[in-house]
């Protein structure tokens, strides 16, 4: 799976190194927007360290037999955010998947779209029995998706993470292969 149309708008693909330039504007535009909840955006300071974060998903590429763990988000031809599994662990067949897409594409359905379709991924493609998301406590935006595509809440870990100049708690969230056919969206 290095491309997979979701639907005529948005498309989940591969990244390569050609992809530098636009992932980094984008990030950058949104960064004010995603710092609220994504700590390491202090960290990408330049086109290369965004060569860089996409040369490490290439080698996750290679080393998971290839098959990628991270996509881009394509909306209308554009990079628009990105999802994957943080992790996948496949001893257990589990993955935690992560995601986020810039402030400019918030409201259009296409996160929606994007994770209906790495669910889909992880449990036909790779093989998963488990999948899990861990989102702060407070980002209703990204808890909305796992609660509604069935995911169960399993824990809620106090001061999971620090977040530039405080803790934040984190829920987890995890969904079952055997639940797959249960959800309706």
């Amino acid at each position: 799976m290095l491309i997979h149309r979701i639907d005529g708008e948005v498309s989940l693909r591969m990244f390569n190194e050609s992809d530098a330039e636009e992932f980094y504007n984008l990030t950058i535009s949104s960064k004010d927007y995603l710092r609220e909840w994504l700590g390491w955006l202090d960290y990408i300071e330049s086109i290369e360290d965004t060569t860089q974060n996409i040369k490490t998903r290439l080698k996750a590429f290679a080393e998971n037999g290839g098959y990628p763990k991270s996509f881009a988000i394509i909306y209308k031809g554009d990079i628009a955010g990105t999802i994957g599994f943080n992790t996948l662990n496949k001893n257990d067949k589990m993955g935690d998947i992560g995601y986020w897409l810039g402030k400019d594409f918030q409201g259009n359905g296409i996160m929606t779209r994007a994770f209906m379709s790495i669910i889909d991924y992880g449990f036909n493609e790779l093989g998963l029995n488990r999948i899990e998301i861990s989102v702060a406590t407070d980002n209703k935006k990204s808890r909305a998706l796992p609660e509604r595509f069935g995911f169960k809440v399993e824990a809620e870990l106090r001061q999971a993470e620090w977040l530039y100049d405080h803790y934040v708690d984190h829920v987890i969230y995890g969904l079952l292969a055997e639940e797959i056919e249960k959800i309706h969206v």
